[in-house]
């Protein structure tokens, strides 16, 4: 029966090389990439095997593995795996549940990443080879380690196809997995701002030590300890290892007895009543348009991606600030003007998210106008919680009433000077986005420097704008707090007229380039 499972996978892995010519082109690079990567790690833990600190070895061995492990057990969840032999497939052919569990457990060993696994591992070996007893229990613990991946890997990658089928689903992971991502970044900049001659060794040991003692990192350091001298420690954290392997095996086998008796999950349809937010805003062109953008800002997971994005934004701005040594009372002024920053700018390339929808407007001689206004309704509306919401919270933090107006008028600068400038660019210069329908991740299938001097011109011309407030803020800190009023007036005042020039603007540069909209959506 395990043979005919190996067969099987082995005839997929197989049809992978039936594919179009770039496409084999483009797996054939990263199989060799995988494999090199996968031969040097090796290579590096040979040589380990002839230096003697064995306790800085094991430390380096544990964090190295239990990224890995993590990885075996979360890449699937986020990013989404296709399952070539889901437990589904071979719900008619009456198999023990026990034995089709092991097969698929077993076939997972073929794949690229296992393969990549087995000879890191024998590396692994390699390096631990320092006696008989200490041979013996890295060997142990290389099986162990190998088997806790492949089930981690084929208990995420059946729950990502079982409970993440419907495309909403898998958007959302995504988008939480892109945020978990970018949250590691202040972890990347305390890192990297660490005095790594001087306390990096203790940092890592600390880490290491902690890691050593859960399931992620218990079974890299089995065989280090043995090679210490601490047996007693050596041999719970192996039964730690052992106990880990044994519940992947007891939830596996779970997940597929569930699996073989649970169809595919499908998206569940919704009754909708009425026409949602086309009943509650005007009826005219401007409240349909303002309608229509609403209803995409809360469904469309494009626009879900760059939301998730602008409050992680200053906190690694923050983080990064204070360790440079500026002061916290600073420090809390600093989010609502970034997220305003940020917040205003989303729409600059708005028209483009429309694709080929965009000819509605273009066939019915919708007015630029009404275009540019109820696009910005949205904005506009999330803009004033930020900022009336965000002020308060910062003056909380900073203590400093007297900055109040200062702050609502930089990030009122901020704001709607983004969306001035948004409102021209969105029609004169829209670049390709990822059309609607596919993943927010994926690439659009044609892109240039347009879209990245687009990017950067909007943005800078919106800071540019806002540095009248910005001075008057600063003369409020540092000369008399009577400039903060200054602030408030110059922010608002520029800012209103930013937006007005840029909607007014806009919409001419709208009336006029209808076609070429509709030109360049086709070309996306």
């Amino acid at each position: 029966m395990v043979a005919q499972f190996f067969g099987l996978k082995l005839r997929l892995l197989g049809n992978l090389f039936r594919r179009s010519p770039w496409q084999l082109v483009g797996m054939i690079v990263g199989l060799l990439y995988g494999l090199g990567l996968a031969v040097f790690l090796t290579v590096g833990l040979i040589a380990l095997r002839f230096v003697n600190e064995t306790e800085v070895i094991r430390d380096f061995i544990v964090l190295g593995g239990s990224l890995v492990l993590l990885g075996f057990l979360i890449i699937p969840l986020i990013f989404g795996v296709d399952d070539t032999m889901d437990p589904r497939a071979f719900a008619l052919f009456g198999m023990p549940n026990r034995r089709l569990s092991l097969g698929l457990a077993l076939s997972a060993l073929l794949g690229i990443p296992a393969v990549t696994l087995t000879i890191v591992l024998l590396g692994f070996v390699v390096t631990w080879s320092r006696g008989i007893a200490e041979t013996l229990l890295a060997v142990i613990a290389a099986v162990l380690a190998l088997g806790s991946c492949v089930l981690a890997a084929r208990v995420t990658t059946s729950i990502a196809s079982f409970l993440l089928a419907t495309r909403r689903a898998r958007e959302f992971t995504g988008v939480l997995g892109l945020f978990a991502l970018v949250m590691i970044s202040p972890v990347v900049i305390l890192l990297s701002n660490l005095d790594w001659e001087k306390d990096g060794a203790a940092v890592i040991a600390q880490l290491a030590t902690v890691l050593s003692w859960t399931p992620l990192g218990a079974v890299w350091a089995v065989p280090g300890d043995a090679s210490s001298g601490d047996w007693g420690p050596a041999l719970l954290k192996l039964l730690i290892a052992a106990a880990t392997l044994w519940l992947l095996w007891v939830g596996w086998q779970a997940l597929v007895a569930r699996m073989l008796v649970t169809p595919g999950r499908e998206a569940a349809s919704k009754a909708y009543h009425g026409i949602g937010w086309f009943d509650r805003l005007p009826h005219n062109p401007a409240g349909a348009i303002a309608a229509r953008s609403i209803t995409y800002w809360t469904r469309d997971a494009r626009y879900w991606v760059s939301l998730v994005m602008i409050p992680v934004l200053p906190v690694i701005l923050m983080l990064s600030l204070s360790i440079g040594g500026v002061s916290g009372e600073y420090l809390a002024l600093l989010p609502v003007p970034v997220m305003s920053l940020f917040l205003g700018w989303t729409i600059h390339n708005d028209v483009a998210y429309d694709n080929t929808a965009i000819w509605l407007h273009v066939a019915s001689g919708t007015k630029g106008a009404a275009d540019r206004i109820g696009r910005l309704v949205p904005a506009l509306v999330l803009g004033v919680i930020v900022i009336g919401l965000g002020t308060g919270v910062s003056m909380l933090l900073s203590k400093d009433w007297s900055a109040t107006p200062a702050l609502l008028g930089v990030s009122t600068c901020l704001f709607l000077g983004g969306l001035g400038f948004g409102s021209y660019t969105s029609a004169r210069f829209p670049y390709p986005v990822t059309k609607p329908g596919d993943s927010p991740f994926a690439q659009p299938q044609s892109s240039g420097t347009a879209a990245a001097l687009v990017q950067s011109l909007t943005l800078f011309g919106t800071v540019v704008l806002s540095l009248p407030a910005v001075g008057f803020a600063i003369l409020g800190f540092t000369d008399n707090p009577e400039w903060h009023i200054a602030s408030l007036v110059a922010g608002c005042g520029v800012g209103v007229i930013a937006l007005i020039v840029g909607v007014w603007v806009g919409s001419r540069t709208f009336d006029a380039r209808g076609p070429e909209l509709l030109a360049a959506a086709l070309r996306a």
